[in-house]
């Protein structure tokens, strides 16, 4: 894993140095930059605008991996439901968006829709 880590910083910086080196100098007129100050940038850039983890929709608790490891259970928690409950789940879900300051309604009878709807998996 160190070495993992160890070769995604490199990546990140060597594609730092590389972009700035052919970008900056002929649009703004700057001096070109070595590895390691493209590796500093880098990590100053992290520490600006978010750290060295994946953090999508934390916010709201969901977890990308989890989700996708979910999802089938989820899916087949929903065939089993009857409609009655299944309105019942989403309107639980939509109080539960709108109290997270979601102005738009999601869709949460998508299990529904691909249900009239189904995709192949071809």
């Amino acid at each position: 894993m160190p070495i993992g880590f160890l070769a995604v910083v490199a990546g990140g910086s060597a594609a730092v140095m590389l972009l700035w080196n052919w970008l900056m100098p002929a649009i703004f007129g700057v001096n070109t930059i070595s590895f390691w100050q493209a590796l500093g940038l880098f990590a100053l850039c992290r520490i600006l605008f978010g750290n060295f983890r994946h953090k999508h929709h934390r916010r709201h608790g969901l977890c990308c991996g989890k989700y996708k490891r979910n999802f089938h259970e989820a899916h087949e928690k929903w065939a089993e439901m009857t409609p009655e409950q299944r309105e019942e789940f989403v309107a639980k879900r939509k109080e539960q968006w709108r109290k997270c300051g979601f102005g738009r309604e999601a869709r949460f009878d998508d299990f529904a829709a691909n249900e009239r709807n189904p995709r192949s998996n071809e």
